[in-house]
């Protein structure tokens, strides 16, 4: 029997090619192979399947097996030491030694006690979710005699191999491969689940038998409903920071909840915050969807609504990734599935346009635009360089693409209008529904160039779209936001319910063009925004206007963001009109509602000053959104203040204001 177990392991047994070879070699005598195989990485990951296959490597080679398990190890060094004894004793005893994450606590008695006294010819293998401590792996002396891995998830092509021998359809392999992320553990158990328990659903979901049995092998025991709470966010938000735990979280410890989520095994540390391997995030949000659909929604809303505060108030170098973090959170939606994607394989990041670039994204646009299109490169690399953002490989720093968001203020410039015909559409478009005023501008997405992936959804173009939402949220007096696409009809579908089509078809070269819109000061881009989320969460009933489908600012959080977004089209009549808080309790409905809103704000704000604490506040408030200052710098050079001292004087003095118009709104009109 334990020949044919062996066997059909073999038989089942997936990649890990270069940790067998490696044994195999500790195997057969090389001197140059390592003594001891440590390897770790998070639950599920295939740590205990790889140690039995090696386990059958070493009585397949005729060694003396001695394997124990670290959750049955007791607290007596001394009990440990009984159990392995032939690995002292035998030579060539190989000892395994799995979920060493359980008696963790041995690992300086085993280096400096136990190991150096093992038999001639011994190997031992070590298996836990833990790295080892630094020490061992910076210690020359065992630097020859000890080999460290980190298992990493099944690569897309060896998940698919690992469900080949199963009876799942394409497209239920699909469904699977999403959600396992490459974990072998939830591949097993969700493959088992659908083909077993798949009958005529039209979408495949784990059951809540296979959910609890992930949940026990990815993640283990949970301390507390906080951190319980605190896992739940960390598993929908794409990347989780201590102040985004506290800003969703505020109730809690977020200092000590994130340094526990940090330990995880599971948890990878980004510049951007705490990464769960997918397996283990998909698995939690499963999970909570399953056991707790409204906590799950509600803590989704808590992330949109902190993401749009950032998107407002957050440094500028920090804002770019906030709409790409949004649209994660309601990446299942069938309208982001049209134009966003979230694959891995071609992460790149974006850098400005060097002169050292333009040979390149000229190339690059000639090959896939052709020249006319590439002599307009030329043209607006001259006119606005800082409009263009190159992009390179993470893994080679290679150049694959180029994009160009271009903002151009009224009146239209007649060179421009000449040079571009997609510019000129934009400008004719613009004339003919509502004029831009002299002071605003309109922002184009001019160029989206991905030779590889020219025209199709991309990260290029996720990175793309989210800094152009995040521009068209922070720029004052922007206007319109148009978006230029060659396979119009195609993108005419995918950009259906978020951008409008302008019906233009200009044409440049060979190649006609799409030309994509929205009139942002009909519609403000946080009201956007709340609109995309509430037609992604459920249907918007048909004939809503835009405005009226928003999601109306019923939560605190939400209620603040309406306030300020108030404030931030403040000097922009229809943007103002058309924002949440006019939806809002504070106005009786006598008279005008959008004059007595901006007369109320106007008034709260000067009542700041009634209280000491408040004097600084109002006047921050005052010179950053009344006064028609440009810019938060420039408000805080009117104050005479250094930019920071201004701007913890308007975090305070927002603070104030929504704190008092949420009880005005708590008390009704």
């Amino acid at each position: 029997m334990g020949e044919r177990l062996s066997n059909a392991r073999v038989r089942a047994f997936i990649g890990r090619d270069e940790q067998l070879g490696r044994f195999a070699e500790a195997l057969a005598g090389d001197p140059q192979a390592p003594f001891a195989f440590y390897v770790f990485g998070p639950g599920g990951i295939g740590k205990s399947t790889l140690l039995r296959r090696l386990a059958d490597h070493a009585r397949t080679a005729g060694r003396q097996l001695v394997e124990v398990d670290g959750r049955f190890v007791s607290r007596d060094p001394a009990d440990f030491e009984r159990t392995a004894r032939p690995f002292l004793e035998v030579p060539g005893a190989v000892l395994v030694v799995d979920s060493f994450e359980h008696c963790q606590w041995l690992e300086s008695w085993l280096w400096h006690h136990f190991l150096p006294r093992a038999a001639d010819g011994t190997l031992v293998v070590l298996a836990g979710r833990l790295a080892p401590q630094p020490q061992w792996t910076a210690d020359p002396a065992w630097a020859g005699l000890l080999e460290v891995t980190e298992l990493e998830p099944f690569s897309e092509e060896q998940a698919r191999n690992l469900l080949a021998a199963t009876p799942l359809s394409p497209e239920i392999r699909t469904r699977v491969l999403r959600f396992a992320g490459g974990n072998p553990l939830a591949l097993s158990l969700a493959a088992a689940a659908g083909s077993t328990g798949f009958g005529g659903e039209e979408i495949w979901a784990p059951s809540a038998d296979v959910l609890r049995t992930l949940l026990a092998g990815l993640i283990g025991e949970v301390p507390t409903a906080a951190h319980r709470r605190a896992l739940e966010v960390a598993a929908q938000a794409y990347a989780t920071s201590e102040e985004l735990l506290s800003a969703v979280l505020p109730e809690e410890d977020a200092h000590l909840l994130f340094s526990w989520l940090r330990d995880l095994p599971f948890m990878e540390s980004t510049h951007r915050g705490l990464h769960p391997h997918d397996a283990a995030r998909e698995t939690l949000a499963a999970d909570l969807r399953w056991r707790a659909p409204t906590t799950f929604t509600a803590t989704r809303r808590r992330l949109a609504e902190e993401y749009l505060r950032v998107l407002r108030e957050a440094p500028e170098e920090r804002v770019w990734t906030v709409t790409d973090e949004l649209f994660y959170l309601f990446r299942e939606g069938e309208t982001l599935a049209r134009l966003r994607t979230w694959s891995r394989e071609d992460e790149v990041h974006d850098r400005p346009l060097h002169p050292g670039d333009l040979a390149v994204v000229l190339r690059m646009a000639a090959e896939t635009e052709g020249p006319a299109s590439a002599e307009l490169v030329r043209y607006w690399a001259q006119r606005q360089p800082q409009a263009f953002s190159v992009y390179r490989l993470v893994s080679t720093g290679r150049i694959v693409a180029f994009t160009a968001r271009l903002a151009l203020p009224a009146p239209a410039d007649p060179l421009d209008v000449a040079t571009d015909p997609v510019v000129a559409a934009a400008w004719k478009h613009t004339d003919a529904t509502d004029p831009v005023s002299p002071g605003e501008h309109i922002g184009i997405s001019r160029f989206s160039i991905y030779p590889e992936y020219y025209q199709v959804p991309s990260r290029v173009i996720d990175l793309s779209s989210s800094r152009a939402q995040a521009e068209s949220a922070r720029a004052r007096g922007r206007a319109y936001g148009f978006a230029v696409f060659r396979d119009a009809e195609t993108w005419a579908a995918r950009v259906k319910g978020t951008l409008g089509d302008t019906g233009a078809r200009p044409r440049v070269g060979e190649y006609t063009y799409g030309l994509f819109g929205v009139d942002w000061r009909q519609e403000p881009v946080e009201t956007w925004l709340r609109r995309f989320i509430s037609a992604t969460e459920e249907p918007v009933p048909a004939g809503l206007p835009a405005a009226a489908s928003a999601v109306p600012p019923v939560s605190r959080a939400a209620f603040d963001q309406a306030v300020r977004e108030a404030l931030t089209h403040w000097r922009n009549p229809g943007a103002f009109a058309a924002g949440a808080l006019l939806r809002a309790r504070l106005s009786d409905g006598s008279g005008d509602p959008v004059e007595e809103l901006r007369a109320l704000l106007r008034r709260t704000v000067d009542g700041l000053a009634d209280d000491p604490r408040g004097v600084r506040a109002r006047e921050a408030l005052t010179a950053g959104y009344f006064s028609g200052a440009p810019t938060q710098e420039a408000a805080a050079r009117r104050l005479g203040l250094p930019y920071g001292t201004y701007r913890r004087h308007l975090r305070q003095g927002l603070d104030l204001l929504c704190a008092a118009l949420w009880q005005l709104e708590l008390d009704g009109p």
